[in-house]
């Protein structure tokens, strides 16, 4: 199962939200202990006009710690982002569930 949060951030922010994700917001999202891995990507296609757009990607093992991360951890995360880049940033979350993989 993956949780993926698409960001768009403004241009001129992009490099501040960039390092405070590496260094602050995905290791203290992985601290939780509730996700195996995470992935980060940006988007090289223009989705929005004046924003850089990125993907995180976590990858956990059942639905169930999905709740508790939601339960436990979720509104605090997210507010820390708020406070820090309220208005610059757009985010949008999604549960993916893999069905099937080729190569």
């Amino acid at each position: 199962m993956i949780y993926s949060v698409t960001v768009h951030i403004e241009d001129q922010e992009e490099p501040i939200w960039f390092s405070w994700m590496k260094k602050h917001h995905i290791p203290d999202v992985m601290a939780t202990g509730l996700f195996e891995t995470c992935r980060m990507m940006r988007s090289e296609l223009t989705h929005k006009k004046g924003f850089a757009t990125y993907v995180m990607q976590y990858e956990l093992t059942d639905a169930a710690k999905l709740k508790e991360y939601e339960d436990k951890h979720a509104d605090r995360l997210r507010n820390d982002v708020i406070l820090r880049f309220e208005g610059k940033l757009m985010a949008e979350r999604d549960v993916l569930k893999p069905l099937e993989s080729w190569k």
